[in-house]
């Protein structure tokens, strides 16, 4: 029998394996390449003006004005040198800081936004205020994707997930006249949709991915019949909850930039930060992570050491379906103020994307989430100045981020090892 090491396989012509990966200088050297087709050749000889300070701010900022030529050279010339040294520092196999991609990604931005608002003023706060109440559902679904995940429950119904409980949500708050209810039926729809995908998945063993897909048909088709049936023939009996309003909080609520931002939200918003820094630290810090990592990564191990791997799949699976199903609860309690056929448009979807792109970690996976919110809000913020950018390139903009996370553009990511296994036990 012959053993290969894989650090020393060979290829046919003898020659060892090249496992680097050469994706992140190309990347850029492509982004380089548009930048300077775009931000020089396409640029106005104008400012750009990025006003940081809303009306109630504690103390006003300066508004930044950067030249839109000037910026589209400098970032090109950036770009360029990011290509040029990420590919120097992969030949020699070492490892690129992950604040090179971050801060090129942040210089190719800040070059998108002064080429396409040449001549206008940004209002930042208001850019970045919109894009986490479109992040916010997003949110919400990575969590309970990455939840189930590091189960070992791949979880495609995400969308399904959100959807029921918009759907509830939009019935619930509107028949109690309390959002409060509408919240929490939200999340015992979620619960109950992740039934569906724990009882098929865990008990019966049917292809996860199969069951994630056929439920959100499911799901989509009967929220669908029951509101043409329903909600449409009495709107403001079934489909008029009453919503949830924004709330300050003091002093912080007028700290420039970020308190306009994260502290005048909606107690949705608010209960979405608690559940994120409270799974950032169960997942790694607790027995219940402990247990949660062991069935997602070795079951048979921790089946070993005597932990119900099927319960611990089927109960987290439950507790990652209310989580998603807060985030429909968002969209109908809090962004359209009713619900509708359809409305959460595919989000479940960039969740999961967002969870691939954040690799099954619940702080990046909300990052991730963030960057596909704020990528959704561009539209909006630049239909507002005036911008030559095309609106049908501004609509696909998301889904473009999106693509380029799950092809793995930004690195290498490995699910957990049981992910999508059904476990059989002996």
């Amino acid at each position: 029998m012959t053993f290969i090491k894989t650090s020393e396989s060979k290829g046919h012509s003898g020659s060892k394996i090249d496992r680097r990966s050469w994706k992140m200088p190309v990347a850029f050297a492509i982004v380089s390449l548009i930048s300077g087709v775009l931000f020089i050749g396409f640029a106005e000889d104008a400012p750009t003006g990025f006003d940081l300070s809303t009306g109630t701010d504690l103390f006003r900022l300066p508004i930044i004005q950067l030249p839109a030529l000037a910026t589209g050279v400098i970032v090109t010339i950036l770009m360029a040198l990011i290509a040029v040294g990420s590919a120097f520092m992969i030949s020699q196999d070492r490892k690129v800081p992950t604040w090179v991609p971050a801060f090129g990604a942040l210089f190719a931005l800040t070059g998108f936004l002064t080429w396409a608002a040449a001549d206008e003023t940004l209002r930042v706060p208001e850019l970045l205020a919109g894009s986490l109440v479109l992040a916010v559902p997003l949110i919400f679904g990575a969590l309970g994707g990455v939840i189930s995940e590091r189960a070992g429950v791949v979880n495609i119904a995400i969308e399904a997930q959100l959807l029921a409980g918009a759907f509830v949500a939009a019935v619930v708050g509107t028949i109690t006249a309390s959002p409060f209810a509408g919240l929490f039926a939200a999340a015992v729809a979620g619960m109950l949709v992740s039934f569906l995908l724990s009882v098929f998945s865990i008990r019966y063993l049917v292809n996860q991915i199969i069951v994630g897909v056929v439920i959100n048909v499911l799901v989509s088709g009967l929220t669908g019949f029951l509101y043409s049936q329903w909600l449409v023939e009495s709107p403001e009996r079934l489909n008029n909850p009453e919503g949830f309003s924004a709330v300050s909080i003091p002093i912080l609520s007028g700290i420039p930039i970020i308190g306009p931002v994260f502290f005048k939200q909606t107690v949705i918003v608010y209960l979405l930060y608690i559940i994120v820094a409270a799974v950032a630290f169960a997942l790694y810090r607790t027995r219940w992570g402990l247990r949660l990592r062991a069935v997602g990564e070795h079951p048979k191990a921790a089946d070993t050491v005597g932990i119900n791997v099927k319960l611990t799949r089927f109960w987290n699976v439950a507790l990652a379906g209310a989580i998603a199903g807060l985030g429909g609860a968002f969209i109908t309690l809090s962004q359209t103020g009713q619900f509708g056929k359809d409305v959460t448009a595919g989000a479940g979807f960039i969740a999961l994307a967002a969870v691939i792109f954040g690799r099954w970690d619940p702080i990046k996976a909300t990052l991730a989430a963030l960057l596909f919110g704020f990528a959704s809000n561009l539209q909006n913020a630049l239909s507002v100045v005036g911008s030559p950018v095309p609106s049908e390139f501004m609509l696909m903009l998301p889904y473009v981020v999106t693509i380029i996370a799950v092809a793995g553009l930004v690195g290498k990511s490995r699910p957990p090892a049981a992910s999508g296994t059904p476990y059989i036990k002996g």
